[in-house]
């Protein structure tokens, strides 16, 4: 049976402010709780006009206060911008907020520009220290510590607890999926970044060479797909068009709020309709029936038990609509909602 878990990037639209995104990616988390979705993790993006979500520690706290049953989680928080310790010290805050709930996905790309980049951290190298960042924020989450050659031999992270924040690896390349296989550790892999470019790559390599860990004894991946799914095939393909522009725009090095629909296509020149025409092949929308199907195919075809759903739409509501939808076709309400990897 597939698990469907989301994952929201608190999307700013056109014409409202930048704070309601924030507010939407709450009351979304609480009705995918209520629909049986399996995660809800949320995205970490700096100096976007179209992503608001840029504290996804804060955000999951508000969250974690409203909800009792969905596992939550960062995908990702941005290691090399801050210190593993720190990090530790607010998944564990996070953990006994909402204890045995809380996912911890870990990324290496900046998430922004380079100028932004520095402002978080002025050391241009930092990625290049993300194998051993993670292995350091592993020990600190775990509270396993470290040997006495270690700076850090002593400091515990807290709050300690009995349960503690599930790591996972993120990625859109063979890079991402290496590191989690030599850890030991979950992936998941950015399907919706190019279309799944890459993807049967990474998830072979991450399978071959994965080492049980303490902590994982056997593979455990899954994909984030963009998918939108409304009550008609032409109403989802009129909501697509919002998120085929800023596409169109964002590789273009032009990134602005989401666009509602009517705007997005307005005063298209012939080129860029034909552009946005050639993404329709490759998108995940339709009816719920339709886009349940493709998912499905998908999964299969990858092996995979969860897929993990993001969705932009400019109108929250057709949003939610889209998610609750899913919900219904993959019969989701009333399943148990705290799928964990299995501990050695």
């Amino acid at each position: 049976m597939l698990t469907l878990s989301v994952l929201d990037q608190s999307v700013v639209s056109y014409g409202q402010p930048q704070g309601a995104a924030i507010r939407h990616t709450l009351a979304l988390a609480q009705r995918c709780e209520e629909w049986g979705y399996g995660r809800f993790w949320v995205s970490e993006h700096h100096n976007l006009p179209s992503i608001a979500g840029t504290a996804p520690e804060v955000l999951l706290a508000a969250i974690a206060a409203r909800t009792s049953r969905i596992r939550l989680g960062s995908a990702g928080v941005m290691l090399p911008h801050y210190a593993p310790f720190k990090v530790a010290e607010q998944f564990r805050v996070l953990d006994a907020l909402a204890p045995g709930r809380i996912d911890l996905g870990l990324g290496r790309a900046p998430g922004s520009d380079s100028r932004t980049s520095q402002m978080l951290n002025p050391d241009r190298y930092a990625s290049e220290r993300f194998p051993q960042q993670v292995q350091e924020l592993q020990a600190w989450v775990s509270n396993h510590g470290f040997g006495r050659d270690h700076p850090g031999y002593g400091v515990v992270a807290q709050p300690t607890g009995v349960t503690t924040p599930s790591l996972w690896i993120l990625g859109s390349s063979n890079y991402g999926a290496q590191l989690a296989a030599h850890l030991g550790l979950p992936y998941a892999f950015a399907y919706f970044f190019s279309n799944g470019v890459g993807v049967e790559s990474a998830l072979e390599m991450y399978r071959s060479q994965f080492q049980p860990s303490a902590y994982l004894r056997q593979p455990l991946a899954t994909i984030c797909v963009s998918a939108l799914a409304a009550d008609t095939e032409e109403q989802a393909w009129y909501q697509f068009q919002s998120r085929a522009r800023w596409r169109l725009e964002r590789n273009r090095g032009r990134v602005t709020p989401l666009l509602p629909p009517d705007m997005a296509v307005a005063g298209l020149s012939a080129e860029d309709a034909i552009a946005i025409d050639a993404m329709r092949p490759d998108a995940l929308a339709g009816t719920a029936d339709q886009v349940a199907d493709q998912m499905r195919i998908l999964a299969a075809r990858l092996e995979l038990d969860e897929l993990v759903v993001c969705t932009w739409a400019h109108d929250p509501a057709v949003q939610a609509r889209s998610f609750a939808l899913l919900a219904q076709a993959f019969a989701l309400t009333g399943r148990e909602t705290q799928r964990v990897p299995e501990l050695a």
